[in-house]
């Protein structure tokens, strides 16, 4: 059975945001039916430190205490919207904000990656970035400001039930209220390209999953993968593995700068025949 949320990947989009589907989300949610969505929920996951969204399996299935899903959105740390499901989630529990007691029914869920402990503090500039954007385009397409969204934290009773997320909400609230009103400063977009090289030649493309070409198999030699010169979730999770190490931001994307660092990384030595 198809939800009620099927729009939530073309708002984001739209919104310029990265954004990766679940298999199977447009069918998934609780056994009851979606309410009119009202507003947004921020959390964090309380998850591992290490990878962009080890959360997710969680977000699926849920715990012992709480069936799944737990979210109609995971957000990993470098800025991706994973959407999970279609459908009503358990993610608010007891609470109250603008009067609006079932946030399960009215509000939509996002669940970002984070421990919530000193050691994640302060969150990845490119995730918060993304999570403004996100709620405003959400906000936006349902009608509401942004004293629409909350911090579970702030609807959660009895007062101090819940800790996330762990940044301020007031804050929050007006980088998306900046977006709504269109103050915001513009994300920094990556190039389509490398500048021009000085003998006029082009510089290579930016290089993402999906892609499948030779500039893949540059990439993928270069990291010691097959060189199959498809752009799958192997050479994305190697490519992230690769910016963390070189502290580029871990998007996954191999743009400019990720290029140039590339480029001064011997290949890995191959096995020579027996």
């Amino acid at each position: 059975m198809i939800r009620e949320l099927t729009w939530l990947p073309a708002v984001l989009k739209n919104a310029g945001l990265k954004v990766a589907t679940v298999d199977g989300w447009e069918e998934r949610g609780t056994n009851s039916a979606m309410g009119t969505v009202l507003g947004v929920l921020c959390h964090h996951t309380a998850g591992p430190k290490a990878g962009n969204m080890p959360s997710l399996n969680t977000l699926l299935k849920g715990t012992s205490k709480v069936p799944g899903p737990l979210s109609q959105l995971g957000l990993g740390r470098d800025g991706t919207f994973y959407i999970v499901a279609a459908g009503k989630c358990n993610h608010a529990g007891q609470g109250i904000w603008k009067g609006i007691t079932n946030g399960n029914t009215h509000f939509i869920g996002i669940e970002a990656e984070n421990t919530g402990k000193a050691d994640d503090f302060p969150w990845p500039e490119v995730q918060v970035d993304a999570y403004c954007r996100g709620v405003a385009a959400i906000l936006k397409h349902i009608g509401k400001d942004a004293s629409f969204c909350a911090g579970h934290k702030e609807y959660a009773l009895p007062k101090g039930r819940k800790p996330d997320p762990d940044f301020n909400m007031d804050d929050f609230r007006k980088r998306v209220a900046d977006i709504l009103n269109g103050v915001a400063p513009d994300p920094v977009l990556i190039p389509d390209e490398e500048p021009a090289k000085p003998d006029g030649g082009k510089g290579r493309k930016t290089t993402r999953r999906g892609d499948r070409n030779d500039l893949v198999k540059i990439i993928q030699g270069k990291l010691g993968l097959t060189k199959d010169g498809v752009f799958g979730p192997k050479t994305e999770a190697a490519v992230r593995q690769f910016q963390r190490d070189h502290q580029l931001v871990p998007d996954g994307i191999v743009g400019p700068k990720t290029w140039k660092i590339i480029d001064m990384v011997p290949a890995p030595a191959q096995p020579q025949p027996a």
